[in-house]
C-alpha cells in the first residue's frame, strides 16, 4: 500500500433540527461540544438519521486519497456493534482496506451527532467511544511496515496505551507524516509534539495557529527558522494566506484559491493533507504537491460534510 493511517475511528451521524432543538437542548451553534453516552443517545432518541459516513480526521484523508486513485489503508478502533459495522461498511465503500477487528467493547463505537439547522449551520455533539482507547495491540504490523507511508493524527496521541500504539506503528514504519490536528492538542502535548517533529516524523502538517504555539514563535519568520533548521518536512496551510512547505533551505509557497461558495469548512485541513500526501507519494514537486491539496480543500469547502463526489 502507498499509506495507512492510524486515527479516531468516529461514524458521523448528520441530522437536520430546527433551531428550537439546539436552543432545548442547550448546544451553542456552530460549535463542537464533547458528550458522554447518556447525553449522546439522549439527543438521538427524538432524530431521524438522515446519513453516517465514516469519519474522523485521518480518516477523511485517507478517503480522499484513495478516491485519487492510491491503494490505502487505515486502522481506527470500533466496537462490535452496529455502528462500529457502519464504519466498517463506510470504509470499504470507498476501497479503503480496514486493518481492525472489531471485538465487542466495553464501551461503544465513537460517533459525532452532526446537527444541521435550516441555514446549513452545523452543531456537533461529539463521544469519542471506544476510538480514543486504542492500544498497541490494535495496530496490524504487517500493514504498517507493507506501506510507504504512516500517517498519525494529533487527536488520537495521549499518554498511556494511545501513545504506546503510536511508538509501535513508528518504530514498525518506513516513513512517517502527522497532522498536530488542533491548537487545544498542541498546547496540551507540546513537549512530545516537538520531540515527535525533530525525532521521528518526516512530514508535519500544521496550521499557523498550531504551528506557532508548538514553538512560541512571536512571529511567523521564527517557523519558517524552526523548520529549516530540524532538516524535516514542514507543510502549513494559513487559510487565505495558502499553505506553504518548507524542507531545508527551500520554501515553497501556493496562495489560496479564490472566490470559492464557502458552505462548510468541515474536513479542510483532512482534503489539503491528503492531496498533498497524494503528490509526495507519486513523486511530484512540494509546488504541485500544494497545488493538490489546496485544490481538494477548496472542494470540500464548497459541499457539506468531509467527503467528495470525486
Amino acid at each position: 500500500m502507498k499509506v495507512i493511517g492510524i486515527g479516531n475511528a468516529i461514524v458521523d451521524v448528520i441530522c437536520k433540527v430546527d433551531e428550537n432543538f439546539l436552543a432545548k437542548n442547550k448546544l451553542t451553534k456552530s460549535t463542537m461540544k464533547l458528550v458522554d453516552e447518556n447525553e449522546f443517545k439522549k439527543l438521538l432518541s427524538n432524530l431521524k438519521i438522515e446519513e453516517t459516513v465514516s469519519g474522523g480526521s485521518v480518516a477523511n484523508s485517507i478517503v480522499g486519497l484513495s478516491q485519487l486513485g492510491n491503494d490505502v489503508g487505515f486502522i481506527g478502533k470500533v466496537s462490535d456493534d452496529e455502528l462500529g459495522a457502519r464504519y466498517e461498511e463506510g470504509l470499504k465503500k470507498e476501497k479503503v482496506k480496514y486493518f481492525y477487528s472489531k471485538k465487542k467493547e466495553v464501551i461503544p463505537t465513537g460517533t459525532c451527532l452532526i446537527l444541521i439547522t435550516p441555514d446549513s449551520e452545523r452543531t456537533m455533539c461529539t463521544f469519542l467511544g471506544t476510538a480514543g482507547k486504542i492500544n498497541e495491540n490494535d495496530i496490524d504490523i504487517d500493514s504498517v511496515k507493507n506501506s510507504k507511508l504512516l500517517f498519525l493524527e494529533g487527536y488520537l496521541w495521549d499518554e498511556g496505551e494511545p501513545k504506546k500504539a503510536f511508538e509501535k506503528a513508528i518504530q514498525n514504519s518506513n516513513k512517517v507524516a502527522m497532522s498536530l490536528s488542533d491548537l487545544f492538542c498542541v498546547e496540551r502535548h507540546k513537549m512530545h509534539f516537538l520531540d515527535l517533529i525533530k525525532n521521528k516524523l518526516h512530514i508535519t502538517f500544521a496550521n499557523e495557529q498550531e504551528i506557532m504555539s508548538l514553538i512560541d514563535a512571536k512571529k511567523f519568520e521564527d517557523v519558517i527558522e524552526f523548520s529549516q533548521k530540524i532538516n524535516k518536512l514542514i507543510v502549513i496551510t494559513r487559510g487565505e494566506k495558502g499553505a506553504l512547505a518548507i524542507k531545508n533551505n527551500e520554501v515553497v509557497e501556493c496562495s489560496a484559491k479564490r472566490n470559492l461558495k464557502i458552505v462548510d469548512l468541515t474536513g479542510a485541513g483532512d482534503l489539503f493533507a491528503g492531496g498533498f500526501l497524494h503528490g509526495h507519494i507519486n513523486g511530484k514537486t512540494l509546488k504541485e504537491s500544494l497545488e493538490k491539496g489546496s485544490e481538494m480543500s477548496s472542494k470540500i469547502i464548497q459541499t457539506i460534510g468531509a467527503r467528495l463526489n470525486l
